[in-house]
C-alpha cells in the first residue's frame, strides 16, 4: 500500500481549519483509483501544497501502472499558480494513459460559470484521455 502520510497531514492540518477556505479539499480513494479535488485554491504556496499530491500520484502510477484513475474535479475558483499545478497533475495522468493506464477526468462546473467551463475545455483539448465537462 502506498504511504501518503504527507497528504494525510495536510488534510488534518488544512481542511479542518475554516479560516483556510482558500485551500482545496483533496481526497484519495486508493482502492478505487479515485482522486477528488474540490473547493477553491488561491494561496500563495501552491507549489508546496501540491507537491506531495504530485509525488503521491507518481507513486500510485508506479505501483498500479494499468489501474484506472478517475479525477473528480469540482473547483469553484483557482489562481494561476494553482492552474500550473493542475497542469502538472494532468501531465502525470497523460503519461499514465500513454503507458496503457485508463484515465478519466470529470470536470464539474456550475452551469453559469463560463470561466470554469473554458478552463476545463482548455485542459481537455490538449489531453488524449477522457475529459468530461459536466455542468451542475
Amino acid at each position: 500500500m502506498i504511504s501518503f502520510t504527507n497528504i494525510t497531514q495536510l488534510s488534518a492540518t488544512y481542511f479542518q481549519d475554516s479560516s483556510l477556505d482558500y485551500i482545496p479539499e483533496v481526497i484519495f480513494d486508493e482502492t478505487n483509483g479515485i482522486i477528488k479535488i474540490s473547493g477553491e485554491s488561491y494561496h500563495e504556496y501552491a507549489v508546496e501544497f501540491f507537491q506531495p499530491i504530485c509525488d503521491w500520484l507518481i507513486s500510485y502510477i508506479n505501483e498500479y501502472p494499468r489501474k484506472k484513475i478517475t479525477l473528480e474535479f469540482r473547483m469553484t475558483y483557482f489562481n494561476t499558480s494553482t492552474s500550473r499545478r493542475f497542469l502538472e497533475i494532468f501531465k502525470q495522468l497523460e503519461a499514465h494513459s500513454q503507458i496503457g493506464g485508463n484515465v478519466e477526468v470529470n470536470w464539474y462546473y456550475e452551469s453559469h460559470d463560463l470561466d470554469m467551463l473554458e478552463s476545463g475545455y482548455e485542459y481537455g483539448s490538449v489531453l488524449s484521455f477522457d475529459f468530461n465537462l459536466l455542468p451542475y
